[in-house]
């Protein structure tokens, strides 16, 4: 299946820090590759993988699910374990979901986790209601391209496949369960104004979460905040929390 042009993976060898970063739901790498390529002229070595499914057409997304797109990061993640001293992982929306996954898997291997507007609860009804949705209909209206900033655009899908979404329940509920399980550092960007991903995600993790976890609000972003007005903040920000928790310093800081 042809990849979209602007959905290709992305790949940079750095330095002995890397930096693991997982695009959304429906979308594709596009919208996480400014943060990559800022991380990356940091020094760092850098991992976008393309999930699949995505960055090609919904029909062939509703062939996938939740496992075999976890699978993708896990493939990423010890590539880069074999690469580099330390690693980071981040993620936008089911992409932090996946990253507090990877975190609760694999302890202190991943160093710390930046997220944004992370999903990790059933928020809406139409999620809760994939499941049997699935039997009846293909794909339901898509979700991608919520962004303030005018003139920047996402590439994800028009559709949301019902089939891979009716997944999503049992990866929330894994990371739910085991989140007592990330002790390292975790920074979370979230826009109040998201209209994909409800507050209750942020919440959980505030109640659930203690004193490793750090909030940040984004006030001039939706979603898709990695393109939107606010995006700098996060790249800088993540930037900054890597140089406070890598225990080896960035290649460019030497």
């Amino acid at each position: 299946m042809p990849v979209l042009a602007g959905a290709e993976p992305y790949h940079h060898e750095g330095g002995e820090i890397g930096a693991l970063l997982c695009h959304g739901f429906t979308g594709s790498p596009q919208s996480l590759r400014p943060w990559a390529e800022f991380l990356a002229d940091a020094g760092l070595t850098v991992s976008l993988p393309r999930l699949p499914g995505h960055g090609t057409t919904w029909q062939e997304m509703n062939r996938t699910r939740w496992e075999d797109w976890y699978a993708e990061l896990g493939k990423a993640f010890a590539d880069l374990r074999g690469r580099c001293s330390e690693v980071f992982v981040m993620g936008l929306s089911l992409g932090g979901c996946m990253a507090l996954r990877l975190a609760e898997v694999h302890g202190d291997a991943v160093q710390g986790v930046v997220v944004v507007n992370p999903s990790v609860v059933s928020d809406t009804p139409l999620l809760r209601l994939a499941p049997a949705l699935k039997l009846v209909m293909a794909s339901v209206p898509g979700v991608a391209g919520d962004i303030k900033k005018e003139g920047a655009t996402e590439l994800g899908y028009t559709r949301t496949p019902v089939r891979a979404a009716s997944t999503l329940p049992r990866l929330w509920k894994l990371v739910q369960s085991d989140i007592g399980k990330v002790t390292q550092p975790v920074l979370v960007f979230h826009s109040p104004g998201d209209h994909v991903v409800k507050p209750a995600s942020v919440a959980f993790l505030r109640q659930r979460m203690g004193e490793n976890l750090e909030v940040r609000e984004l006030a001039d972003s939706y979603h898709v905040a990695t393109l939107d007005n606010d995006a700098p903040l996060i790249f800088q920000g993540s930037l900054d929390f890597i140089r406070s928790h890598a225990s080896v310093p960035l290649t460019k800081d030497l």
